[in-house]
């Protein structure tokens, strides 16, 4: 017999736009939505209410956050928002006045207040399990650890410090207790991230906490080390290229984390990244890249890079395609300058790029970056590596059955993928030795072995 509740648990419809930054802010509040009791719908139609996470940092992104709102508004009406975008709420307020309530990035507490004052939990204790490393928004065998807070960087074209605040770094006990979690879970990869991963623990300075039967500093580099000790990947996002990351290559050299690293270089010409407000020594980057592959020749680097930010020459340009050229970074990522609201860049009273020549600077370095990551994939061809499968089930160009997954070198969803063939059943996050046999631009192909 079925028993139907005369009190249902209020249902919750979510949305959460953004960096995997924010990702870990919905994962947090979700969890103790379902450690409350709520249930998440995977509509907002019949939902008790929706949440949506939102993204403030460019304008195509806010954009895309009241899109959210607006879709929410008109197929639910009981609506909070959230996130970055949340922290500047005069826009949302014009556009949607109607909203339930609006918090800033980070602010669990509010959100949960707003929940509890908008639809009451029904909470029951001996029903409402929620699994120890609390829910979580990605496939099972990844996880995102974020290890701080907020920025003490004042880049010229970021909000970040406005609407997140300055650096707040997490204990390292805190840290490793929740990634110790994750791996009992059967995460097979920690993906580490915040604003600036390798500042982690200035604010407190590195502070030693607790853990098992050791104290372990608040610093980069141990906490590196202690990630790469609970046996999973440790993967390390958003890396400024401090003098101490030195020591963390030398980890990846020995096998303690992954040889990836992931450094928002932004551009290469010195006026540039002076009127961006970032390290400017790009010949030091370049003795310090070399540095770094001698002490790790299988390091992976993966960056983004803005081109047409304001004053940007066609010879700042060129500089940038000469530096990539030299600097062979496996992975490279490029954005076109959106103008952010409330950024220092747009009071510098440069020269401001047209749409036509950002498109046209896009498209090369693009394509000069096609050609190295070719060349890069061509060299991995014979070679056996460590696969993580993320999907399986797909179909290969004559019908036979593949999987795709991803190498030590390449993140989720950003990176390259491998598409594998093999004799035995696989399951998505097996980790498996692949014989490369074939590569393009971007991709790898190989078989299981």
């Amino acid at each position: 017999m079925t028993v139907i509740s005369e009190n249902p648990a209020p249902k919750i419809s979510f949305v959460s736009l953004g960096c995997p930054k924010a990702l870990v802010d919905s994962e947090r509040i979700i969890t103790k939505l379902r450690a409350e009791g709520y249930e998440l719908s995977r509509t907002h139609d019949g939902a008790d209410l929706v949440i949506v996470n939102t993204c403030g940092f460019l304008d195509s992104a806010k954009a895309e956050s009241l899109e959210a709102i607006g879709t929410a508004m008109k197929e639910n009406g009981r609506v909070i928002v959230t996130g970055c975008m949340g922290a500047e709420p005069e826009q949302i307020m014009r556009d949607y006045p109607n909203v339930l309530a609006i918090t800033g990035p980070q602010a669990y507490e509010s959100v949960m207040n707003a929940v509890h004052l908008a639809a009451p939990p029904k909470h029951d204790p001996f029903l409402d399990l929620v699994p120890e490393q609390g829910i979580k928004l990605t496939p099972r065998h990844y996880a995102y650890l974020k290890i701080s807070e907020g920025c003490n960087n004042r880049c010229s074209f970021c909000i970040i410090p406005k609407l997140r605040g300055d650096l707040v770094s997490r204990s390292a006990s805190d840290v490793l207790r929740e990634a110790e979690k994750l791996v009992k879970s059967g995460v097979k990869e920690l993906l580490v991230i915040s604003q600036d991963t390798s500042a982690y623990g200035v604010d407190i300075k590195y502070a030693e906490s607790l853990w098992q039967d050791r104290s372990v500093r608040a610093k980069f580099y141990d906490l590196a080390k202690e990630l790469g000790s609970l046996g999973a990947w440790t993967r390390l996002h958003y890396v400024y290229p401090y003098p101490h990351v030195d020591q963390v290559i030398e980890l990846m050299a020995e096998g303690t984390v992954l040889p990836y690293l992931d450094i928002p270089f932004q551009h290469a010409s010195p006026s540039v990244l002076k009127s961006m407000k970032r390290p400017a020594h790009i010949e030091k980057t370049l003795e310090r890249i070399h540095k770094w592959r001698n002490i790790c020749p299988d390091l992976g680097i993966r960056s983004t890079f803005i081109v047409g930010f304001p004053g940007e020459t066609e010879d700042d340009f060129q500089i940038l395609l000469d530096w990539l050229d030299e600097a062979k970074l496996e992975r490279v990522g490029c954005f076109k300058y959106e103008p952010v609201r409330g950024a220092p860049a747009n009071d510098l009273g440069l020269e401001l790029v047209s749409e036509d020549v950002k498109q046209h600077r896009y498209n090369r370095l693009m394509e000069r970056q096609q050609a190295v990551s070719a060349r890069v994939l061509k060299a991995r061809i014979g070679k056996r590596l460590q696969v993580i499968i993320d999907q399986i089930g797909l179909k290969g160009s004559e019908g036979s059955a593949v999987a795709k997954g991803r190498t030590k070198w390449d993140a989720p969803e950003i990176d390259g993928n491998v598409f594998v063939s093999s004799k035995r059943p696989l399951r998505v996050g097996d980790i498996v030795t692949a014989k490369i046999t074939s590569s393009d631009k971007y991709d790898l192909n190989g078989m299981v072995v």
